[in-house]
């Protein structure tokens, strides 16, 4: 509209100019401001607050349907094309994700097991299905490792665990946590690369004393484990791409309030039904 227009840009051009560019007369641009707003825009003015709030909850992070679902939650009506409009209108645009690099060193020589899991990521209840992998991050003291141990039923990240070395010992700490959160039935299936930390004589031991069938990824093949990577990508662009970690203990505790704190109770998973992991496992 050319009065939002004039009023919008006013402190950098005087109302009367701006008036006269757009052929509008001044008492028609006081007039406008003095009406009273529609009941459409005292909805939006309303809606819009609720989504400011959960926008600036969720880290940015959340586009239109994840925040139609979560106003939804809440008791708040507003359509998705309504809240998608006002988040454009707004400039709250949802922060995209950066392509994912991985690196597994698998050429260690040791024994490696067979794919079961064979992209078949589907669950019907928790601790069916778990992957496990290892990623990075970058801190002004040099590398942090992390790695996390998923139920592939909710995406639910349930160990996880830190270190500034990849070792076999980082790998079995994420697992030993799941272990004692979980209390796996027998025969549960544990996937993840052909990392030399997975094929351990150690980490296979836990494994195996917890009767779990063990399968890995094909040789070069990153769709084995894609679940596990996605969840990295996420935890990625929503907190650690947008952050400048001073330290490796400032990277840790950030993670850990993601993970415990945002990732499992509340962020909601188009592939969950716009659930959270935590939501998502409690209605299965």
């Amino acid at each position: 509209m050319i009065y939002e227009a004039i009023d919008a840009k006013k402190a950098e051009t005087p109302v009367h100019r701006g008036c006269r560019l757009f052929g509008v007369s001044m008492s028609g641009y006081y007039a406008w401001k003095r009406r009273q707003p529609s009941r459409r825009q005292y909805d939006d003015m309303i809606l819009l607050a609720h989504v400011r709030n959960h926008f600036a909850l969720s880290h940015e992070t959340y586009g239109s349907p994840r925040m139609h679902a979560e106003l939804k939650a809440d008791g708040v009506s507003g359509g998705h094309h309504r809240i998608a409009r006002l988040m454009r209108d707004n400039g709250m645009k949802a922060l995209q994700k950066r392509r994912y690099k991985k690196t597994t060193d698998s050429d260690h020589g040791g024994p490696v097991a067979p794919n079961v899991l064979d992209q078949d990521f589907s669950a019907d209840a928790p601790n069916q299905k778990w992957g496990a992998d290892i990623s990075y991050i970058w801190t002004v003291e040099g590398w942090l490792y992390l790695a996390i141990v998923v139920d592939l039923h909710s995406r639910r990240i349930i160990g996880w665990a830190t270190s500034d070395r990849m070792k076999k010992d980082l790998a079995m700490r994420a697992l030993r946590r799941a272990i004692a959160l979980r209390s796996p039935p027998k025969d549960a299936i544990h996937h993840s690369d052909r990392g030399s930390q997975y094929c351990s004589a150690d980490y296979k031991k836990i494994l195996k004393d917890g009767g779990f069938v063990l399968s890995m990824s094909g040789k070069g093949n990153c769709y084995d484990n894609a679940m596990v990577e996605t969840v990295f990508k996420t935890l990625k662009a929503e907190l650690i791409w947008r952050t400048i970690f001073l330290s490796r203990s400032a990277a840790k505790i950030a993670i850990g309030r993601c993970i415990d704190g945002f990732y499992n109770p509340v962020r909601r998973h188009s592939a969950l039904s716009y659930k959270s992991p935590c939501d998502f496992e409690a209605a299965a």
